[in-house]
């Protein structure tokens, strides 16, 4: 068995001992080590319930441009997903004890996912998930949580299918500050 967190979850699926996407995020900041690993919660118990049915990296890792990488995916997402939360909201896995340690430590999970999408070569996925973190950041600057939710829901979906061109329309809106993004955005973040 690998002992890649990432790359063990499609063994993990076969063999019926398949853990929680977190699980596999704690796993793979913990192989990390150094100052991360010393901020992963220990247990699962304490993880904080999830905003979604469906998350981003669900959603994203279901769709067909995944291409049998669902669980690499879905992994990469929900790490580039906790550093959001650690910038924005409460994170799930990722305790720093200072608001400035989680600001570091989430700019450092953004750039190990995107690190492990550059892996499989996906630069049109590396787009779409560098166009979620920006706009994710412009709707919370415009005080609008709901909004930052369309967006990655929506960009996961982009992610998995492929942006279409409803998607490249909804994220022009949301830049020029049209009050029409929200809704074109949940339409099409849409489970």
């Amino acid at each position: 068995m690998s002992t890649d967190p990432a790359r063990a979850d499609s063994e993990s699926r076969s063999s019926g001992a398949l853990g929680t996407s977190l699980e596999r995020l704690r796993a793979l900041l913990l192989a990390e080590g150094g100052l991360i690993a010393s901020l992963v919660e220990a247990s699962p118990d304490g993880v904080a319930p999830r905003e979604f049915s469906v998350g981003p990296a669900q959603l994203a890792a279901s769709g067909p441009r995944v291409d049998g990488r669902a669980a690499d995916y879905e992994l990469l997402v929900e790490t580039i997903y906790e550093g959001y939360l650690l910038h924005y909201q409460t994170p799930r896995v990722v305790r720093p004890a200072e608001e400035d340690l989680g600001l570091l430590v989430g700019d450092r999970l953004y750039a190990l996912g995107l690190a492990r999408l550059v892996e499989l070569g996906d630069i049109e996925a590396v787009a779409e998930l560098a166009d979620i973190i920006t706009l994710s950041a412009l709707a919370r600057a415009s005080i609008a949580p709901e909004l930052a939710e369309a967006v990655w829901m929506a960009g996961a979906r982009a992610v998995g299918w492929g942006a279409s061109p409803r998607y490249e329309h909804a994220k022009a809106l949301l830049r020029a500050g049209s009050p029409g993004a929200l809704e074109e955005l949940r339409r099409l973040g849409s489970v």
